[in-house]
Order: C-alpha cells, then sequence, then structure tokens
C-alpha cells in the first residue's frame, strides 16, 4: 500500500457476521487457496485516502484460486489495514491459519482520522466459516508478516516505531519473543521475509531509505548491523526461491517513474545487483514459484487527485523476466485504481492483482508472454492486503 494516499483505519466491529460457503473445510483441502485482508475503514477521494463517513467491518476473505477462477469460500471480521505493503497476510506452510496484521484504526477520539494499531490476528483456515483463534499485540503500525517455511516463527515489521516482532510458533499458538529495534520511529520498517533456509531476514524501512538484514537462529533474531541500499522508499519485499529477493521502490510519490531491485542473495556478502524503472508507485511485487518471473502492481497514478498532471484513469499490472541478475520487461495489463498486493498460482500460470477502489479481485493467465483476464471477485469491502502459502 502506497504512501500519500495510505492512511489506513481499522473499525472495531462485532456486528458483521462471518459467511462462508458449505463444505468449506473439505474443499479447501484440495483448493488452490488465497487470503484477502479487506479495509473497509479507508476510501480514496480524489487521490486523498480518508475514513470512510460510514465505515465498514474489515474482513478477511477466503477464496479458492484453483485454475485460475477466483471463488469466495468464507469471510470473518478482522482488523486489516491498506497502510504498509500488501504482503499484510502471511499463510501457515501446511494451509492451517493465517496471520493478518492491522496496522491502523479510527481514531477513538476522533472518527474521522485513523491512528496507528498493533493487532495481528490468527485465522483458522480449516474452520467453516474461518474464525479468529487469537489477537495479538505485535507493534504500533504493524504491517508486513511473513511465516519462515518451518513454520516455527513469524516477523512483523511496525511501520510506526521502528522495531520488528518476532513470534514462535507451535502449531496455531504464536508466543511473543521479543522486538527488534531498528532505528527510530519515522524509520518505516514494512515489511520483513525469510531467506529460503530460515537463516536470515531482509527488512524493507521505506522511512530512511534501508533494506536491513537480520539473523535467525532457533528463536534469536538479531540486527546484523548490516543495511543494504536499493532506491528510494524500498517498501515490498518478496523472496521464493535461494538465489535472489526482488523489492519494490515506491519512490517519493512525485510523479517520477520508480523502479524495482534485485537482490544476490547467494552473494558474500548479500548485495542489490540491477534496478529498472517500473513506472509510478510500484505498490507490490511478487516472485513466481518457479523463480523465472516478478509480478509488479504498479499504480501508475491512479492514486493521484483527477486533476494531477501525472494521473492515470487506470493501474498496471507488469511481468518481468529473471535472467540471472537482471530483470527484463515480459508482459503489462491494465488494471484498476489503488491497486495493491498480487499472487501467483502454485504453477506460475496465473496472477491475481487486488484493487482498493473498485472493491475488485481481477485473475489473470500468463503464458509467458501474456497477461489473459481470465476472472473477477467482488468484495463488501476494499482488498488491501493479500498472500497464499510460501512454495
Amino acid at each position: 500500500m502506497k504512501a500519500a494516499p495510505r492512511i489506513r483505519v481499522r473499525h472495531a466491529v462485532s456486528a458483521l457476521v462471518a459467511t462462508s460457503l458449505a463444505g468449506l473445510a473439505s474443499f479447501a483441502a484440495h483448493a488452490e487457496i488465497v487470503v484477502s485482508a479487506n479495509d473497509g475503514k479507508m476510501v480514496l477521494e480524489n487521490g486523498t485516502a480518508v475514513v470512510r463517513k460510514q465505515p465498514l467491518p474489515d474482513t478477511v476473505s477466503v477464496i479458492d484460486f484453483t485454475d485460475g477462477a477466483l471463488k469466495l469460500l468464507g469471510e470473518v471480521p478482522a482488523p486489516a489495514s491498506v497502510v504498509g505493503p500488501p504482503p499484510s497476510v502471511a499463510i501457515a506452510p501446511d494451509g492451517a491459519f493465517a496471520l493478518v496484521t492491522g496496522a491502523m484504526k479510527i481514531d477513538p477520539a476522533d472518527p474521522t482520522k485513523a491512528v496507528p494499531d498493533d493487532k495481528l490476528s490468527v485465522i483458522d483456515l480449516k474452520s467453516s466459516p474461518p474464525k479468529v483463534l487469537a489477537t495479538h499485540q505485535a507493534g504500533a503500525g504493524a504491517a508486513g508478516v511473513s511465516i519462515n517455511r518451518a513454520g516455527t516463527l513469524a516477523l512483523v515489521a511496525n511501520r510506526s516505531e521502528g522495531t520488528v516482532s518476532v513470534f514462535a510458533i507451535s502449531g496455531s499458538t504464536l508466543t511473543p519473543a521479543g522486538k527488534i529495534q531498528l532505528g527510530d520511529a519515522k524509520s518505516g520498517p514494512s515489511h520483513a521475509v525469510f531467506s529460503r533456509d530460515g537463516a536470515t531476514a531482509l527488512v524493507t524501512r521505506d522511512g530512511d531509505n534501508k533494506i536491513s538484514l537480520l539473523t535467525v537462529d532457533g528463536t534469536k533474531v538479531e540486527y546484523a548491523k548490516r543495511d543494504l541500499s536499493a532506491g528510494v522508499r524500498p517498501y515490498d519485499i518478496d523472496l521464493t526461491g535461494s538465489a535472489a529477493a526482488v523489492v519494490g521502490n515506491v519512490g517519493a510519490g512525485s510523479g517520477d517513474n520508480d523502479t524495482i531491485s534485485l537482490i544476490d542473495m547467494t552473494a558474500k556478502p548479500i548485495r542489490v545487483v540491477s534496478t529498472v524503472t517500473v513506472g509510478q508507485t510500484p505498490e507490490a511485487v511478487k516472485m513466481s514459484p518457479d523463480g523465472n518471473h516478478v509480478a509488479v502492481t504498479v499504480m501508475n497514478g491512479s492514486n493521484k487527485p483527477s486533476a494531477s498532471p501525472f494521473f492515470n484513469d487506470f493501474g498496471l499490472l507488469k511481468v518481468y523476466r529473471i535472467s540471472g541478475t537482471e530483470l527484463a520487461p515480459v508482459a503489462e495489463a491494465k488494471i484498476g485504481h489503488w491497486c495493491q498486493g498480487m499472487v501467483w498460482s502454485k504453477d506460475s500460470k496465473h496472477v491475481v492483482a487486488q484493487c482498493m477502489v473498485e472493491n475488485e479481485l481481477i485473475a489473470f493467465a500468463f503464458d509467458g508472454k501474456a497477461l489473459t483476464r481470465t476472472s473477477t471477485l467482488k468484495l463488501q469491502v476494499s482488498p488491501a492486503g493479500i498472500r497464499t502459502a510460501e512454495p
């Protein structure tokens, strides 16, 4: 989620009744599941993110994405936010539960404003309907969240206090295991990802233009005192295989074309090796499970005031090929406005993107050369965060 129009608020609501389709639990065992975190608090009004006059409950949606089709399986109310990168959702390796952060809530003292929140919800994906198993406190502005591939540890980047929260995982139970201070409250830790072997983590800091390296040994996580430099405001970051990670540099939001960068995870020490221009505000980046491509949701000025010279009436979904340490453009397709995250199917043949203004998920088929729209799914509130189980 992006800077200027990204104030996000959470609406504490108990009135929403969870919805589901019959047979969710048994069906989900065979389906390819996507989890979308949806912000009911915020709306875009002529380029500015504001609190809705009549806020709706935040929700978490469980969606079947089998064969590129989108089908809502169930929904449950839980704190969510468009503030912070779209990976505000993480799914356990076995698909049993999801973690969802809520970076912002409605200010109790002024319902027209949003203030930082610290909520981390554990969502049971095996129940029908899905349900909230537990709610934890991370740190102020809890944003990007990841689970290691062993399913034993979670990290939460806390944008409003300069920290990363650590949680130990046993089954579906989380236990706080410490907090790492990376910078001051304005350093803006945005998202944290684990290396393939789980021994290293990378944390983007859009407030001071750094990507920090953490060392991981069991539940002991420490700041390695090494920072990478990729571009202006590194925000979303993703890592699929052992060779490379990709980071989106969202820039200053001033209409300039922004960049994504490739990080060589095999280099000693780890380093940024290439950067390419992608357009205005690369909100989300996601590597395909086969490691061959990177998808990017580009705001393309769709979140700017209509009178702005940088406004465009559509966003873009772009795909780049990874060739060694280089990135080459392959395909692009028009999408909606203020679009957020995207995920790949397990076979790397489909991509689904979220668009806030349209309250919509859009699925595309990808044949290695072109993107072809296959289906859409409308939601009651705006989709802001998304994840599948990591390959």
